[in-house]
């Protein structure tokens, strides 16, 4: 494991505070679920969701935890769960045909409703999105040779299936990762249309972009390795331009080279991280500037110089990480929610 990153924190009056390391603080939800949806809104509130149709939620800051699981949804798995405060959230469960689901609930989980349910059996639904309060798309691998896009106008009320006419061919074996609901991502509901979605499984590990909330996409390769088993599993983008990607292959999770890149174009063009974290990577956010953090099975990874260069602080195993107004939430295996503390 490499040497505990240190981070110098600068303040807002311009001054240098002392060097802090990062560091996971685990909490007991008292479950063995794993989670790979995972939606922190501040520093007290969240939502966690994954195996066995297990939903949580705290509202202390993950002192505490309250199951809040949809009634019926024992054998689904939930990999993505969206929420807009302590009681508002949309949640995503995954599989072919009727498997793929949407949730929502508007009492902090007291009470669900199912407002879409597949009934295509060659869509399978990954991630879910939202551009601003009212307008979210949910992503489904390849039908008919393009990937297909739900969408949601009233905050997840209702969904519909989209037309695919400004939506690029997918490539053989192409698909979405459903692996930490971050493989279909805007920048931080900053709303104007713009959403990214991460491919692989193909000849190249792609990454779809559209500026008009899901009507039309463009889509461009990426340096990142791809394979039946591999590319990119996770995007971050902390404004329209500027974002990360990471991934490799979960099947060899100890060792992905070239698995993390960076544009600063909105996704037009990626360029190589000089030192990527070099192991199977899931989940990357923006914690502030040009910090951002990212977990996989194998550990966590500090940035300092927006995805350029990576170390490794934490050789835990994660699926999921999102950081919220300087808060920062990871969630994985057996029931595993931290949060990030810095220490002197």
């Amino acid at each position: 494991m490499a040497a505990l990153a240190l981070v110098t924190l600068t303040t807002t009056t311009g001054f240098t505070s002392r060097p802090h390391t990062p560091t996971w603080q685990l909490s007991d939800t008292g479950v063995t679920a794993r989670f790979r949806g995972l939606a922190p809104v501040s520093d007290r509130v969240a939502w966690v969701a994954g195996a066995a149709g297990t939903v949580l939620r705290t509202v202390d800051g993950a002192r505490s935890w309250q199951r809040v699981d949809p009634p019926g949804a024992a054998e689904l798995q939930f990999r993505d769960i969206e929420a807009f405060d302590a009681d508002h959230a949309v949640a995503l469960t995954i599989g072919e045909g009727e498997q793929s689901r949407l949730y929502r609930t508007a009492d902090g989980g007291r009470s669900w409703t199912e407002t879409f349910r597949n009934d295509d059996p060659a869509a399978f639904y990954d991630c879910v999105t939202f551009l601003d309060r009212r307008h979210g798309l949910a992503l489904s691998d390849p039908v008919g040779g393009k990937f297909r896009i739900l969408a949601t106008a009233d905050g997840g009320r209702s969904w519909r299936v989209q037309p695919t006419a400004g939506m690029p061919d997918a490539l053989a074996g192409e698909f979405a990762f459903a692996a930490s609901g971050t493989c279909l991502v805007t920048a931080d509901h900053l709303g104007a249309g713009r959403a990214w979605f991460a491919t692989g499984g193909g000849a190249r590990a792609r990454v779809f972009t559209t500026v008009n909330g899901g009507r039309s996409w463009r889509v461009t390769d990426s340096p990142i390795p791809s394979s039946p088993s591999a590319g990119i599993y996770s995007l971050a983008f902390r404004d329209p331009w500027h974002g990360i990607a990471v991934g490799g292959d979960y099947a060899v999770p100890e060792a992905a080279p070239d698995a993390a890149a960076t544009t600063r174009d909105g996704g037009r063009t990626w360029t190589t991280a000089r030192t990527a974290p070099g192991e199977y990577r899931s989940g990357v956010t923006w914690l502030g500037g040009g910090t951002a953090l990212a977990v996989g099975p194998t550990g966590s990874d500090l940035s300092r110089d927006g995805g350029r260069t990576w170390t490794e602080f934490d050789a835990g195993s994660f699926d999921a990480v999102r950081c919220v107004a300087g808060s920062c939430w990871a969630s994985g295996e057996q029931g595993r929610v931290a949060k990030l503390h810095w220490r002197r």
